[in-house]
């Protein structure tokens, strides 16, 4: 390793913990030993600190031991002239580094100094876990392979825009944080216009460079939610970060014995670092990928003009850490991209809505025969975007028509549930629900810009045809805003959804003797599996038998997989050999048994991604499930991340459960255990969602008033409180067998 960049990284290293002992000694005088200590809104404690060692940091004396062993770590300053052949001084003094800077970021929490306000801006701080797991899906399928950690500042506001939008556009995350010359690009991108925060994929941590060390604790923490990494196991947080996690730090702007420092802890991830200034190059392989540390000067980059420049930059950094990026080409006039999934369009920059709460907006997909579809036709029946009022609510039909030879009236609604990913790719573009039930949003700057309905044609053709090319040959749309013809286009659309449901309704279990298997969160859940059989749907909710089945026809070699249920072992608990023996082979062996109907006897495994999780309650003789999206607490006294923390990653939890929202309206719904009555406590949000099914449900059970009888947040969050509610409406677990 060069002896410049060694040398600096171990002086800066000395610098920090130097920097976070001082402030150790004064919190210990001016708070006390006993001053809680915590980053808000996560339960991994200061996470690099303890993914590293299984320290868990919770009060200010709780520093002390990390703060010696990052002393521990620090080799003496090495002499400039002196070459170092090997990364190990230099790697240790990141490890100091990233512990000292988590120990100061922890300090000025307890003191009331974060997160940041520079300039009137208030900085992100810390990512929470919240949306740490939100965004889990999208890191498990690929459609974000990872981040990237931006340090510095551009050399101008317009080369920030255009790196920003290159790494949005190659499926990163983005994280800022630091300065060069006492200016940010968190300063250059909101002197823009840019819009910053978890809606755009941008998070700005901080203005120094200490703010780095959020990064690192993201990827420590998606290790352990998702790969079943445990605390102090670092040697495979650096294998799961190294190869499932697809980070890189970009410095821009000159380098000091900081930055050096905060990039030799990085590297012990293995995410490498690209520098737009020179440096000494770090090629050799070995910790991360490829080479370790790059020197790419920005205006020595070949190119017409500083944003070819910029664009050639982020290249070359998709290339040092070995992202694959697919992206469809599409011919749109605004940014495309996986990163701007789930942007959010707010009230103030709203140019126009189609759907939503008292509005109608649906989305059909329809086969047809190959010579009924002219190939790249788009069609806008009505008055287009920018004809309408700001902020109008507008009626829209999105018709989609599809041939091939190999297309399938089956695969109708897998290809339609993907315009949901594909529209949201767009930025300035929020798309939300299906069906009839299609809500989006578009962005005032994306009009400005000149998108138009003809471009959601382009979107859907153009990816359907990159993504489903080997069963779709054809595709037209058809984009109509006039309100009696969506009124009427609306009523026929329903009769298909319903005809669709129908085929899926009177589907059982015993009607098949085969399952279908999803394995797409294995890339950050290695020992998880899904088993999704017709009574009951994958646990993120997304995939139905159908869907599987569909998407094995259209992809042998894909995620979902058949699994032939073999011999009955079990009936009421929902066990056969032939799920057992294909969990076991591909679970990398950890599971030897799955049951289906059952909570308490060897339950499907849990990844990150599923829609609610279901856990035991022993004083109310029940269970309680809370939705992802309840960030309350609940009479277990863990929040959903809390449990998520224990039971996801890939385990087998007997009374702990994760599994999609409609499996509750399934009668093979934990019906070893009795089914919906067992239910005690549900989550407000879930409970109003699914009021009309779960209505239905309790009929059939024989007691159509069950769902009062149900407690939610609103009114209990205590095991006391529950047990009393429960008493006072005569919910029926409280009669049943013990169920432990």
């Amino acid at each position: 390793m060069s002896r410049f960049i060694a040398t600096s990284a171990i002086r800066g290293a000395h610098g920090v913990v130097e920097q976070a002992e001082k402030l150790y000694k004064e919190a210990l005088t001016t708070l006390g030993p006993d001053k809680p200590v915590a980053f808000p809104n996560t339960t991994y404690f200061l996470p690099v600190i303890y993914t590293f060692t299984g320290h868990k940091v919770q009060k200010i004396a709780d520093l002390e031991k990390p703060l010696h062993l990052a002393r521990s770590l620090l080799a003496p300053i090495p002499d400039e002239h002196l070459w170092l052949p090997y990364l190990g001084g230099a790697l240790d003094a990141g490890a100091a580094t990233l512990f000292a800077e988590e120990i100061i970021e922890g300090i000025r929490f307890a003191k009331g100094e974060q997160p940041e306000v520079r300039n009137g801006f208030k900085y992100n701080g810390p990512i929470d876990d919240v949306q740490m797991r939100a965004w889990g899906i999208q890191m498990v399928d690929g459609r974000m392979p990872g981040f990237a950690a931006v340090v510095g500042a551009a050399k101008s506001n317009e080369v920030a825009v255009k790196i920003v939008r290159e790494l949005q556009s190659k499926g990163q995350l983005v994280f800022l944080s630091s300065m060069s010359n006492g200016r940010s690009i968190v300063d250059q991108l909101l002197e823009s216009g840019v819009d910053l925060g978890y809606d755009t994929f941008t998070v700005p941590f901080g203005s120094d460079t200490i703010s780095t060390v959020y990064a690192l604790g993201y990827a420590s923490r998606a290790a352990i939610s998702f790969g079943n990494v445990a605390p102090g196991d670092f040697r495979k947080i650096l294998l799961y970060n190294k190869f499932r996690c697809f980070a890189f730090a970009l410095a821009l702007g000159p380098m000091d014995d900081l930055k050096w420092a905060t990039g030799a802890g990085a590297i012990n991830y293995g995410f490498p670092a690209v520098c737009d200034t020179i440096v000494p190059n770090v090629l050799p392989t070995g910790v991360t990928k490829y080479e370790h540390v790059v020197s790419m000067p920005f205006d020595d980059i070949p190119g017409r003009d500083d944003l070819e420049r910029a664009e050639r930059l982020v290249q070359r950094c998709i290339e040092v850490r070995g992202i694959k990026v697919k992206t469809a080409k599409v011919n749109i006039p605004v940014a495309f991209g996986p990163a701007f999934e789930g942007e959010v369009v707010r009230r103030d920059n709203l140019r126009i809505e189609f759907g939503g709460k008292g509005g109608m907006c649906f989305e059909l997909l329809r086969m047809k025969d190959l010579d009924a579809v002219e190939d790249g036709k788009i069609t806008v029946i009505g008055k287009d975007m920018d004809e309408f009022p700001v902020a109008a609510k507008v009626p829209l039909a999105i018709l989609v028509d599809v041939a091939g030879r190999k297309m399938q009236k089956d695969f109708e609604p897998v290809l339609e549930r993907q315009f949901h990913h594909f529209l949201n790719n767009a930025e300035g573009i929020q798309h939300q629900g299906q069906r009839d039930i299609t809500w989006i949003r578009i962005h005032k700057n994306a009009v400005d810009k000149g998108f138009r309905l003809k471009h959601f044609g382009e979107i859907l053709r153009t990816t359907l045809m990159n993504d489903f090319g080997s069963i779709v040959d054809k595709v037209q749309v058809i984009l109509i805003t006039e309100p009696e013809q969506v009124k009427k286009l609306i009523e026929e659309a329903r009769a298909i959804y319903n005809e669709r449901n129908i085929r899926i309704a009177g589907l059982t279990d015993d009607a098949v003797d085969t399952f279908y298997s999803c394995s797409l969160c294995q890339s950050f859940a290695p020992n998880h599996i899904c088993v999704i059989n017709p009574e009951r749907v994958g646990l993120c909710g997304a995939y139905n038998w159908l869907d599987c089945r569909a998407s094995y026809e259209i992809k042998p070699s894909g995620p979902n997989q058949p699994v032939p249920k073999g011999a009955l072992v079990d009936a009421t608990k929902g066990e056969w050999e032939g799920v057992n023996k294909f969990v076991y082979e591909h679970s990398n062996m950890a599971i030897n048994r799955f049951t289906l109907y059952s909570i308490m006897d060897s339950p499907m495994t849990t990844c990150g991604c599923c829609e609610c999780i279901m856990v035991i309650i022993p004083e109310a003789n029940g269970f309680m499930i809370v939705s992802r999206d309840d960030y309350g607490m609940t009479p277990s006294g863990m929040a959903f991340t809390t449990m998520m923390s224990t039971a996801g990653g890939g385990m087998q939890t007997p009374g702990m459960m994760g599994h999609g929202k409609y499996f509750i309206t399934s009668k093979r719904f934990i019906s070893a255990e009795g089914g919906i009555k067992r239910i005690v406590w549900m989550s407000k949000n879930l409970k109003e969602e699914l009021a009309d099914e779960l209505k239905e449900v309790c009929t059939n059970a024989g007691d159509p008033d069950l769902l009062d009888k149900i407690a939610d947040g609103s009114t209990v969050t205590t095991v006391d409180q529950l047990l009393a509610f429960l008493q006072e409406k005569g919910h029926p677990a409280l009669a049943m067998d013990p169920v432990m």
